[in-house]
């Protein structure tokens, strides 16, 4: 695999995890990705075999079912399945932050009844918090669940870009409710809302529409979820207790950033693959490319951003998992993976030159795939504002 992303102080099970999951990357994803993104089909036979190594429950506790990894095992997991085919790493990612929503907020009923069968990939997860007209401005949600006599609540509302829409079951949705509160942000509660898998009215009150059509990001279903009058127990609200959606929210979406970072790891390793095998292939003016200095120089460049996107990755799920905040760190991670990794399969482009842009090459695939990188859990811009605010708190002047 050559020296790139290497990741020191890795534990025996950690080793061989990462070991068993890049056989399998490279036997049964990479193989079959070009065929099956081309087509937009679902990668049934490849999401099997992830459910038989376990990468479903990777971080979930061993009491539930699962492996019981760290963040850290779980985005080296991700940056390998995405160096194969970056939405196969899409499936899993939303399916994982709903565990991980479960694991840190939700109440011991709701992991008992949940956890287990989420192992095993029976249920799957999806993560709702965007809207047609939302974007990053997260305070301006508004599916709104109306809390009823009885005590149950009712949803109403269009949520948007749902990973898995129709493949999941069980959806951690961000609304508005009334609780009374001056803050917009405490006025917001994450419903556990359950549904068929499929598309069309999936449940009382719940319909999928038909798959968005993408640039790229293939393969995996990107939705719309309508809520019309959906009526759900004040039992699944996550935690049990409204008023903290927003919260539990933006904890998911640091590990998430920490999961788009690697993802961005994993396509620019990929491209960098491709790059330095094709220059050391093809031949311009009596020698192959690779001994041009100009593509030479293009391959150190892309190299030493691949190490360098990778170590700051690294760091930020290492960070996470001792427990503390990291929006800085998972947004520097997050902003500067997803930049590098364009750069990175960009220059592999073009050393493929006009090959490149043939279908027959999985650069053209990648070239398609990283771009959601960008927007993925918030754009660089919106990293740099969280970024630039933090550091503005930690040095702020005295007197």
């Amino acid at each position: 695999m050559g020296r790139l992303c290497q990741t020191d102080g890795l534990n025996e099970d950690q080793t061989e995890i990462l070991k068993a999951v890049r056989q399998f990357v490279d036997e049964q994803i990479i193989p079959v990705a070009q065929e099956l993104e081309h087509a937009d089909e679902y990668p049934t036979d490849i999401i099997e075999g992830l459910k038989e190594l376990g990468v479903f429950g990777l971080t979930i506790p061993e009491e539930f079912g699962g492996l019981g990894e760290s963040l850290l095992t779980y985005a080296l997991v991700v940056e390998e399945i995405a160096r194969g085919w970056m939405s196969v790493s899409g499936v899993i990612n939303t399916h994982f932050i709903v565990a991980y929503l479960l694991m840190q907020h939700g109440t011991d009923e709701q992991k008992q009844k949940y956890l287990p069968r989420m192992a095993t990939g029976d249920v799957r997860g999806a993560f709702s918090m965007s809207e047609p007209g939302l974007g990053s401005d997260v305070s301006a949600v508004s599916t709104k669940g109306t809390k009823l006599d009885d005590g149950s609540y009712s949803i109403t509302g269009q949520k948007m870009w749902l990973t898995n829409g129709a493949t999941s079951t069980l959806v951690a949705v961000l609304t508005k409710t009334d609780e009374g509160a001056e803050s917009v942000y405490k006025n917001m509660t994450t419903f556990l809302v359950e549904k068929e898998a499929g598309f069309g009215e999936t449940a009382q009150g719940i319909n999928v529409p038909g798959k968005i059509d993408k640039m790229g990001y293939k393969g995996v279903e990107t939705t719309e979820l309508i809520l019309e009058d959906h009526k759900i127990s004040a039992d699944q609200i996550l935690g049990g207790e409204p008023g903290k959606g927003f919260f539990q929210m933006m904890d998911g979406v640091e590990v998430g950033r920490v999961n788009v970072a690697a993802r961005a790891c994993g396509l620019a390793w990929r491209g960098f693959e491709l790059g330095v095998a094709y220059a050391q292939q093809r031949k311009t003016f009596g020698k192959i490319i690779a001994e041009h200095q100009a593509v030479l120089f293009r391959l150190a460049d892309m190299a030493t951003k691949v190490e360098t996107a990778h170590t700051m990755m690294v760091r930020a799920a290492r960070l996470k998992d001792t427990g503390g905040r990291v929006d800085v760190e998972a947004g520097m991670a997050k902003m500067l993976a997803s930049e590098f990794a364009n750069e990175v399969v960009e220059d592999s482009f073009r050393i493929h030159g006009g090959y490149g842009y043939s279908k027959e090459y999985e650069i053209e695939r990648l070239m398609r795939e990283v771009k959601f990188m960008l927007i993925g859990e918030g754009t660089s811009d919106i990293q740099k504002m969280i970024i630039g605010r933090s550091l503005l708190k930690d040095y702020k002047l005295k007197g």
